[in-house]
């Protein structure tokens, strides 16, 4: 009403109120009343924003790359800001966010200016897998850009997303890398297999060395027990020689007592017929009818009939006719003991 007008800004954003001119008041979050015909506003947004950017760039074997990645950023200097581009509301009360856009270019611009020389100084391979040094370079060279500095805002982070080639040396890449990795992978395949084989050939090894020495055992048990059998013949025969010494021995002993013996019995017997003889000589020169007359004691009835008929028999070329009548030679029989 009558031009008079209120107008109320939240705290991310700067707000400079100029008055014919001059600016009268300026800071975050302000709330003021201002004349519309003689005023204007500037409304500057300070919170964070973040950028896409995605460019071109050559390496030094002449291959394209394709860097894609995000800028985060914040307004540090609204007051300079203001001055490089224009923020000033329009009628409606609207930021004009043309002049984001214009922002968020040349912040393009200095990223690829100061990734460029990065770039072409690394070959296509190299520069694939340089995504950390290329974000890291963007960021010094945002954070030490002298136009970065005159629009008054802070980088707070670059990250570089993706650094692609192009489709036709995408696919030659792949195709070198899916052969390089194919060569890998046969040459582990063969390492595999080599390996096997000569873990094989080990345990081969191993089962022969096993089986020579097992081998080698058993000769020396072979040998070892041909040992002890020659031991045990020799110890049987020594113990055969000393039972034959000793059988020898015995009957050695045995010879030398029966010689003994017999020496002794002939001994005795010569003793026995010496005195037999000594004993019996004074009886050789008697008549023997003299002998039986000396021992007639103890001669019995037979005894002397017997001796009767030894006589008659040796003169019985003397007698005529003898009579023995049975009553005699029963009374003898009944009576052997009673002398005559």
């Amino acid at each position: 009403m009558f031009g008079i007008n209120f107008i109320k800004f939240d705290s991310m954003t700067y707000a400079i109120h100029f008055k014919k001119g001059q600016a009268i008041q300026e800071g975050r979050g302000l709330s003021f009343f201002y004349y519309g015909p003689n005023s204007s506003i500037v409304a500057i947004p300070v919170g964070s924003r973040d950028i896409q950017y995605i460019f071109n760039e050559m390496t030094k074997d002449f291959q394209t790359v394709t860097v894609q990645g995000q800028v985060t950023y914040s307004v540090e200097n609204a007051r300079q800001l203001s001055e490089m581009l224009d923020f000033t509301l329009s009628s409606d009360k609207k930021v004009n966010n043309e002049n984001f856009e214009k922002l968020n270019q040349r912040l393009n611009n200095e990223a690829k200016t100061a990734a460029s020389s990065y770039i072409q100084g690394l070959g296509l391979k190299e520069a694939l897998r340089s995504a950390r040094e290329i974000s890291d370079t963007i960021e010094q060279g945002l954070k030490s850009s002298d136009a970065v500095k005159l629009l008054g805002v802070s980088i707070l982070s670059v990250d570089v997303l993706s650094v692609r080639p192009t489709p036709e040396m995408g696919k030659a890449l792949e195709t070198e890398m899916r052969e390089s990795l194919q060569k890998e992978a046969d040459l582990a395949i063969y390492e595999r297999r080599n390996f096997a084989v000569e873990q094989e050939r080990k345990i081969k090894e191993s089962e022969l060395n096993t089986e020579i020495t097992v081998q080698e055992k058993k000769k020396q048990i072979h040998e070892k027990q041909a040992e002890i059998k020659v031991r045990e013949a020799e110890n049987t025969r020594k113990l055969r020689e000393m039972n034959v010494a000793a059988d020898l021995s015995v009957e050695q002993e045995k010879t030398k007592l029966i010689e003994m013996q017999s020496e002794n019995e002939r001994k005795m017997a010569d003793a026995k017929g010496y005195s037999l003889e000594k004993t019996l000589t004074p009886y050789k020169q008697l008549d023997w009818r003299v002998l039986m007359a000396i021992h007639s004691n103890g001669m019995s009835a037979i005894d002397n009939i017997g001796l009767a008929f030894r006589e008659l028999a040796e003169n019985s070329g003397k007698i005529g006719t003898l009579n023995i009548t049975p009553d005699l030679l029963e009374t003898v029989i009944r009576n052997p003991k009673k002398s005559a």
